[in-house]
């Protein structure tokens, strides 16, 4: 029979319809302005006078509080006007002093039912919800000056290896150099040096007391290795944000040293900095024996011991770069640890080391590189210089119970929020160099808010123009293609919801657009369905013929356009990005609504009932 579906079909279709409405139904909950309190280090000790106080404070300056919630490493008070944020922020600072970061934030509100099902509203871009923007700057030399330090320490190693012997090692600028006791073993390292090290210009340099031998690194190596810095850094960046769980976050180069970080939905400065600007790395080393050259040894401080401290060789075995993943754990007494686990290199290196130095201790060195601003004055004005300095602290000095291999642990933290963090590090990668905040911003809640306003505005406006156009050009065929309008809409924003997309501002173009492509199917149908009646035929097969042969044009049609959607999606970045996500997810609800939807409300309508007339 001509315009039925069997029931199978419209039960599919009303599952798919339901399952849309339920995912959809978080959006309807906006997420509460709120002011998160966290400690500078990670943990948090907050007592209970403590946050009653706060509340008294908040209350007698008519902010008004939503709810406070006690989290595991902070305090976060919801609050019910979003105009009372940074009011509330500069309040509770003022009130807890310099021991805690108030930073403000947006705490989802969606019912507890709907979480149970792993229901979540979209997740909203930069430009909507706000977040952090970080503008970085690599520091250059220091990744020089750190693969002429491994170069540096590889040489050492090679010349023991060929029992060469040197006196001592020098780097000044782009240039290592080696002192020898005759020209004799200078010449011998020369050639040793020169078949593994091709990237430095030799030079011979005399001495009135033994020989020395000049290595300068290339031109071309010096790009090339800034060139790698900052692409390392780039992936390294892109890992750590990753571990943060940020969706759809903007990690790009700018120029020639720079980085930009866009972090959308991140209030909280402080731990975005702390994660992303961290420059530590670890350094495995053996603990310097009595016997051992001084210039061959380094002496470095405990990090939780600042009076204690220990020698050093300057030879690493492995760094945090042979680290293949880490994680936090907690050994037999209760302690934080990180669980290591090494590449096939680190691993062999570390066996080696460990194997033929059982009973010796291992110090494992955490390194960070800092920076400390100072104003002088140039040309009668202020201006404020940085001044890298790096620090070194023994994590842990432990004795070599026997061969370690790919896997082993790290005692000797403080917390588990710091064992957490070096895991995290660890598995993201180092930094190939230090990396200096340029620049940092933090765009509020505030703007998002005037955006999505606009955005929801135009998508008011364009649904209520193609509503009426439908509504006067088809009449009840018009009110079907709108409830079906409705329904794309409710999918569109419910598989965006489920897919974990983010909505941007161009996004929501791409929703307005989206719109009016939904209808465009229902035109090509209606119209075809008009031109059947035209020719005689009957109200059945008018409809029946309307919708077959209309098929072809809508699919070649919509194939093509959401081609052209992957592609602004495999090759756009940011905003073009954003349009393409809701512009194909559109394309697939649109297809499905008005080619199925609106068919099942014809058929249970129109279906096997002696029609003599359509209102079309």
């Amino acid at each position: 029979m001509l315009n039925r579906y069997p029931l199978w079909k419209y039960l599919l279709i009303l599952v798919v319809l339901l399952v849309g409405l339920v995912y959809s139904l978080p959006n309807l909950f906006p997420e509460d302005p709120a002011v998160q309190i966290s400690s500078d280090r990670g943990e948090l000790s907050f007592s209970q006078s403590q946050q009653q106080s706060l509340e008294q404070a908040l209350a007698e300056a008519d902010i008004d509080v939503k709810t406070v919630e006690q989290e595991p490493n902070s305090l976060l008070i919801r609050l019910n006007d979003a105009e009372d944020q940074i009011p509330a922020r500069d309040l509770i600072a003022q009130q807890l002093g310099d021991d805690y970061v108030v930073a403000l934030n947006l705490a989802e509100s969606t019912p507890e039912w709907l979480s149970s099902l792993a229901a979540s509203p979209m997740t909203l871009g930069l430009d909507l919800r706000g977040g952090v923007h970080f503008l970085l700057e690599v520091d250059m030399e220091a990744a020089v000056n750190q693969r002429l330090e491994v170069n540096a320490s590889a040489m050492r190693e090679t010349l023991r290896e060929e029992r060469i012997r040197y006196r001592n090692t020098e780097i000044d600028g782009r240039t290592i150099s080696l002192d020898f006791m005759n020209a004799e073993d200078r010449d011998a390292a020369e050639t040793l040096i020169r078949r593994e090290f091709p990237d430095f210009q030799y030079q011979d340099v005399e001495r009135e007391r033994g020989a020395s031998l000049a290595m300068t690194l290339t031109d071309a190596s010096v790009d090339e290795i800034q060139d790698y810095a900052i692409n390392q850094n780039l992936t390294t960046l892109r890992n750590r944000v990753n571990e943060l769980g940020v969706a759809e976050p903007l990690v790009q180069r700018q120029g020639p040293d720079r980085i930009v970080v866009e972090l959308p939905g991140v209030q909280d400065t402080a731990a975005a900095k702390r994660i992303v600007g961290a420059t530590a790395n670890l350094e495995f080393r053996l603990e310097a024996r009595t016997d051992t050259p001084s210039n061959e040894t380094e002496a470095l401080s405990f990090r939780n011991e600042p009076g204690r401290t220990a020698d050093l060789m300057r030879d690493v075995i492995i760094t945090g770069d042979s680290v293949s993943s880490a994680s936090r754990g907690f050994d037999e007494n209760g302690r934080p640890q990180v669980n290591i686990n090494l590449d096939g290199t680190g691993g062999t290196l570390m066996n080696r080391a460990t194997r033929t130095n059982i009973g010796r201790n291992m110090a494992v060195v955490f390194i960070e590189h800092k920076t400390r601003d100072r104003t002088v004055m140039e040309d009668g004005e202020q201006v404020t210089v940085r001044d890298p300095y790096t620090e070194r602290g023994i994590i842990s000095l432990a004795t070599i119970q026997s061969a370690l291999g790919n896997s082993f642990r790290i005692t000797g933290l403080e917390s588990p929020t710091e064992a957490g963090e070096l895991a995290l590090l660890l598995r993201s990668g180092s930094l190939a160099a230090p990396i200096y905040f340029a620049q940092e911003r933090t765009i509020g809640p505030s703007l998002g808010a005037d955006n999505i306003e606009r955005g929801m505005l135009s998508v008011q406006i364009g649904l209520l123009l193609v509503v009426l156009f439908m509504l006067i050009r088809y009449k009840v065929f018009g009110v079907i293609a709108n409830i079906a309008l409705a329904l794309n809409l409710t999918l569109l924003v419910a598989a965006m919801s489920m897919l974990g997309a983010t909505l941007t501002l161009p996004g929501i173009a791409g929703i307005v657009l989206t719109l009016g492509m939904a209808v465009d199917a229902n035109v090509l149908i209606f119209e075809r369905i008009r031109e059947e009646l035209r020719t005689g035929l009957s109200v059945q097969q008018a409809i029946h013929a309307g919708y077959e042969r209309a098929f072809s044009s809508i699919v070649d049609a919509n194939i093509t356009t959401l081609l052209v959607a992957l592609i602004l999606f495999s090759i756009g970045t940011g905003p073009v990005k954003g349009f393409a996500v809701t512009l194909s997810l559109g394309i697939l609800t649109s297809m499905f609504t008005a080619l199925l939807v609106t068919r099942a409300m014809v058929n249970l309508i129109y279906g096997g009932k002696p029609v003599k007339k359509l209102w079309i």
